[in-house]
């Protein structure tokens, strides 16, 4: 039995990093973990039944949008994840007004319900795309640290909505914080990946590209650089970050700056890894101006003295090989 055993709450936690976080925290044995989700974009797999079969692990079908969705968690939570968002460059360029309405809504209901003693500790996930479009007004240090400023150019570009929903958020979790006094922390991803990360990003669709035999490959944004974290290392940065929370809510980047690669590299890297010979031409870019993304993990290392363990080499392995039996068709 663990003695520090908590109730905890993950909102989206049948998506990606939520269900990682979820299994680690069933791991530590003793916790109640609730996950919400309006499956949406969350997935009822078999991996996230056989999470819910673990003991102490429940979920709960909410929609956090509306005041009755949030009464439904109940209370009394020792620490709230929350990880539920509309993301996705698919569906931000689809329907960006939902975008802004779902996680801005979410939040702002949360943080009432926080501020009612639904939770004592309260985690916001936010992303490298808070800061990305600064770089439209000045440069911008790589790799980047916390406290560069935020802006957004174009409100029309309708990647617009998911930054500027993050930046709300990162500003909601603050004022409420400070001003009801409960512990918070702010995290922002950097091009997490892992098994069951869906299949709308970039690893996976190339992973699948490549089984499908497209020869050549074609590498959209292939000079691209991006820094990529395994999920189990954003784990462990996200519980340490609320962990540790106290005073002032502090902002906290997430990411691995030794896995910097260009997407050509990223995509030649998983070729090997699927033993297939193909060549890579580079393509047309994809919706995304920002050529080069890096985190500065300063305050990672000294503040919660983490460093990040999984290489992109070991990462990328243990992701196709979730990947693979889903993508691979069966060779006469």
């Amino acid at each position: 039995m663990n003695a520090h055993a908590k109730k905890i709450l993950i909102t989206g936690g049948a998506g990606f990093v939520g269900y990682h976080l979820a299994r680690r925290l069933a791991g530590e044995g003793g916790h109640d973990v609730l996950l919400a989700d309006n499956f949406v974009r969350g997935r009822r797999d078999a991996d996230l039944e056989a999470l819910a079969a673990l003991p102490g692990v429940r979920l709960l079908e909410a929609d956090l949008t509306t005041p009755e969705g949030v009464a439904s968690l109940g209370g009394g939570y020792d620490e709230v994840y929350h990880l539920a968002a509309i993301i996705g460059v698919e569906n931000v360029l689809r329907r960006p007004h939902e975008v802004v309405r779902v996680n801005a809504l979410s939040t702002l209901l949360l943080l009432d319900w926080m501020a009612r003693g639904g939770g004592k500790r309260f985690l916001f996930s936010s992303t490298s795309e808070a800061y990305a479009w600064t770089q439209g007004f000045h440069p911008l240090p790589i790799p980047t640290p916390e406290d560069v400023p935020l802006a957004l150019t174009d409100l029309a570009n309708p990647r617009s909505s998911y930054a500027g929903s993050k930046i709300f958020g990162e500003l909601a979790v603050t004022q409420y914080a400070l001003m009801h006094g409960f512990p918070a922390a702010i995290v922002r991803y950097h091009n997490v990946y892992g098994p069951r990360m869906g299949h709308e990003h970039v690893i996976p669709q190339i992973y699948r590209r490549c089984l499908s035999g497209e020869s050549p490959l074609k590498v959209y944004s292939a000079d691209h650089r991006r820094a990529f974290c395994h999920v189990s290392d954003a784990v462990d940065a996200t519980l340490a970050a609320l962990r540790s929370a106290e005073g002032a809510p502090a902002t906290l980047n997430i990411g691995n700056d030794r896995a910097e690669v260009t997407i050509a590299e990223l995509a030649r890297m998983i070729l090997d890894q699927a033993g297939l010979p193909a060549a890579i031409v580079p393509a047309e870019a994809a919706n995304d101006p920002i050529v080069r993304r890096c985190p500065d993990l300063t305050a990672l290392r000294t503040r919660l003295g983490l460093e990040p363990r999984v290489g992109l080499r070991e990462g990328l392995a243990d992701t196709l090989a979730w990947y693979e039996p889903h993508y691979r068709t069966p060779r006469p």
